[in-house]
Parts: structure tokens; C-alpha cells; sequence
């Protein structure tokens, strides 16, 4: 091997070493994938088409100083970011410019997740302070000695407060859990009566949609390492979700299978399932309900009170108790929610 394939062979990533009249003189094999097979030799804008690379290139061989720029290709799956890193080199019998490609994608993907994350709360939180400042200023000018208009204000500016107060009670329960997903939880909880008290403290809601529980439930305990108020939330948030989305006078199953195994994890596991008679989800929106603030009917979700982040955060307390959670559903065939849990 050459001390140029020496050189950018030593390079943990894709690498080209570019001679002072644009040669390629040496690629090591993470290349491949990126530009294809024999390159070397071949002059760099037959490989290489991209303005901002041939630029920092260039300008990193006249100027000898480090320049950085970006490479923008697609992998057939996704788009795909790398960082270009141009460094000259200058040893006895060899000069040219190193250029590094780096994979940053995961960083650009979650810089863009932290953007839209932002924008999002963004959003949903100027949207009811608009309506508050906007029904105050009312209340102090126009309004102020109408009693009626006051009493109907204040209902809808009470409204609109408990909506900003639970998206930020709701941020605060995503980030809790988020901090404690890698910590697995090392109580017993028995599932059995926590599902119970979850569907006994939602009665009143059920009785309010004219909502009928069919309930499969065991006699005995079935325990499971987890921790009882993470998994009540799911719970919680599943069967709410049954009652307020499956429509007035919908049923809602709640069922338990296992111990057993072969239910989706490597060993012995459980599972759990909240399926109701609804109206049913189309399956393009499937993969994406566990996204924050992804909503199927933003206008109707709204409505019910929903933050777009419950979802979310029942992903994030499965994962931290190393279990899957399953979505089945179409339209006009209800939904069907299972929670797999392992036993030990």
C-alpha cells in the first residue's frame, strides 16, 4: 500500500486524499458507498459534483488553512448529511488536500426534532394566550359593564388556561420520564388491580360518553417489574383515549393475556390491550401517533383537551420498562392498543 492508501486507510471515516491538479490520489474503502468503486486516479468533478466541497477543497489548497462544509446525498431511504473536514497536507514526496466526510445526519435529524419541538410548543401555547389577551383587553374596554359578555369570556378564558396548563403539566410528565427512560424500574407491581383502580377512577368519564367497559381481566395477581404510577399513566392515557375517541356509547375492551411467552419479547411477558369500538384510525397515521404533538384531527383533539403529547409519553415510559406497545386499527373496525411488558 502506497503511503497515501496508508494514510486515509488510518481515517475512521470516508476519506479522500486530492493531489494539487485535482487527482484523486488515494480513497480508502468507506468511500465506496459514497462514490463507488475506482476512483482513485480520476480527476475530482467526475466524482465529486457538489459546489460547496470543490470550493473548500480548492480554497484549503491555496490558502493551506482547514476548511468545513457539508455534503448532501440520499441513501435511497433517507437523506443523508455528512460534515466535509478539508486539511492540507504537505509531506516529503506528498502534497494534496485530505478531505474527510463525516456522518452527522443523527445530529442534523435531532437538531431538526429540537426545532420542530420548540415550534411546536411554540404554537400550541400562542394560540390560548392570544384568545386571553385578546377576550382581557375586551373585559377592560367593550365589555366591561356587560355582565353577560363577562360571564361568557370568563368561561372561555378559564378554558384556555387549564389548556396551557395542562400542556405544560404534560411537557414536564415528557421530560420526567425522558430523564428516567435508561433506569429501569426494579419494584413489583401487580397489574391486575392497577388496571382495576385506573378503569374504577374513569367511571364517571365512561358513564358521562355512555361507554360500556368489557372487561377480561384474571382472578389473581400478575406482577411485573415496573413502576405503578408510570404505568398507571399509560393505562390512564390508553383508556381515556378508548372512551373520548371511540364515540358516544362505544365499548371498551380491556383484556390481559400471560404470563406466557412468544407474546413479542425474548422471554416470558404480558400483555395488556385497550381496544374500542370506534370509528377506527387510518393506517397512514399509525407509525406516527407516538410522535409529539402528531395529531390524526387536530381541530377534534383540541377540542376534547388533548395536548398531543400523551401518546409520547406512553412511548417513552414502555420503553424505559423494556417493553412494546402495538397498534391495530382501521376505519370503521375500531382501535386496538396492547402494552407487552416482561415479567422479570
Amino acid at each position: 500500500m502506497t503511503d497515501a492508501g496508508q494514510i486515509v486507510a488510518a481515517v475512521p471515516h470516508a476519506t479522500l486524499l486530492v493531489s494539487a491538479d485535482d487527482r484523486i490520489l488515494a480513497a480508502n474503502a468507506m468511500c465506496t458507498p459514497l462514490f463507488g468503486e475506482g476512483i482513485a486516479g480520476r480527476h475530482l468533478i467526475t466524482v465529486i459534483r457538489q459546489p460547496s466541497v470543490l470550493d473548500a477543497i480548492e480554497g484549503c489548497r491555496h490558502s493551506r488553512a482547514a476548511q468545513d462544509t457539508r455534503y448532501l446525498t440520499n441513501d435511497g431511504r433517507q437523506d443523508v448529511t455528512y460534515k466535509v473536514s478539508c486539511a492540507h497536507l504537505d509531506l516529503v514526496g506528498l502534497t494534496g488536500v485530505l478531505a474527510v466526510f463525516e456522518d452527522v445526519t443523527h445530529l442534523e435529524q435531532v437538531g431538526q426534532m429540537r426545532r420542530d419541538f420548540v415550534a411546536n410548543v411554540s404554537h400550541e401555547l400562542r394560540t390560548p394566550l392570544t384568545a386571553l389577551l385578546g377576550f382581557i383587553e375586551t373585559l377592560q374596554g367593550p365589555a366591561r359593564e356587560d355582565a353577560a359578555a363577562r360571564d361568557r369570556f370568563l368561561g372561555i378564558m378559564a378554558r384556555e388556561a387549564d389548556r396551557m396548563n395542562r400542556l405544560v403539566r404534560d411537557l414536564l410528565s415528557l421530560s420526567h420520564v425522558e430523564a428516567q427512560e435508561r433506569m429501569r424500574p426494579g419494584d413489583m407491581v401487580d397489574l391486575v388491580d392497577l388496571l382495576r383502580a385506573t378503569q374504577r377512577s374513569l367511571a364517571q368519564m365512561a358513564e358521562k360518553n355512555a361507554v360500556t367497559f368489557d372487561e377480561d381481566l384474571p382472578a389473581g395477581q400478575v406482577r411485573v417489574p415496573g413502576d405503578a404510577d408510570q404505568l398507571r399513566q399509560v393505562f390512564t392515557n390508553l383508556i381515556e383515549n378508548a372512551i373520548k375517541y371511540g364515540g358516544h356509547g362505544c365499548t371498551v375492551g380491556l383484556s390481559l393475556d400471560g404470563p406466557a411467552e412468544g407474546l413479542g419479547l425474548r422471554g416470558a411477558a404480558v400483555r395488556v390491550t385497550v381496544a374500542d369500538s370506534g370509528p377506527g384510525i387510518d393506517p397512514l397515521h399509525i407509525p406516527r401517533l407516538t410522535e409529539r404533538f402528531y395529531r390524526v384531527d387536530s381541530h377534534r383533539s383540541r377540542e376534547m383537551g388533548g395536548t398531543g403529547l400523551g401518546l409520547a409519553i406512553v412511548k417513552h415510559i414502555i420503553n424505559r420498562h423494556r417493553g412494546r406497545m402495538r397498534i391495530d386499527s382501521a376505519p370503521g373496525e375500531g382501535s386496538r392498543f396492547s402494552v407487552i411488558l416482561p415479567t422479570r
